[in-house]
């Protein structure tokens, strides 16, 4: 798996979206994470010293991986840019169909009808 910066992360993940419009997927996974080992966090810890956590953001295609580690300074900057390419690049998604809440109305209240009369 290779571990780029952020902003060739977020165009290699753009590339992955335009090979996969045709066929295919393409699967991103956020884990919370420190990138030290249990043993050098405990010696922070153990030290006084805070340890920094980090988001390790990881996106393949079944073919290739790439990952990054993004930090609480460019998280903000890291999301906006990411759900700008998530917009742009979902475009096989269906629209959910809005229910006119007048007809809902009407359907409803034309079954409770029915039931009293059913019952009676």
């Amino acid at each position: 798996m290779v571990r780029l910066q952020l902003d060739p992360f977020l165009s290699e993940l753009t590339n992955m979206f335009e090979h996969t419009t045709e066929k295919g997927s393409v699967w991103v996974t956020l884990k919370h994470s420190s990138d030290k080992s249990k043993v050098q966090r405990d010696k922070m810890e153990s030290s006084g010293k805070e340890v920094e956590f980090k988001c390790l953001i990881r996106a393949t295609d079944g073919k290739k991986n790439i990952s990054t580690l993004v930090g609480m300074k460019d998280h903000q900057r890291f999301q906006a840019s990411y759900a700008t390419i998530l917009k742009a690049r979902m475009t096989s998604l269906k629209k959910r169909e809005k229910k006119d809440k007048r007809k809902a109305s009407d359907v409803d209240k034309k079954q409770q009808v029915s039931k009293k009369s059913a019952k009676t």
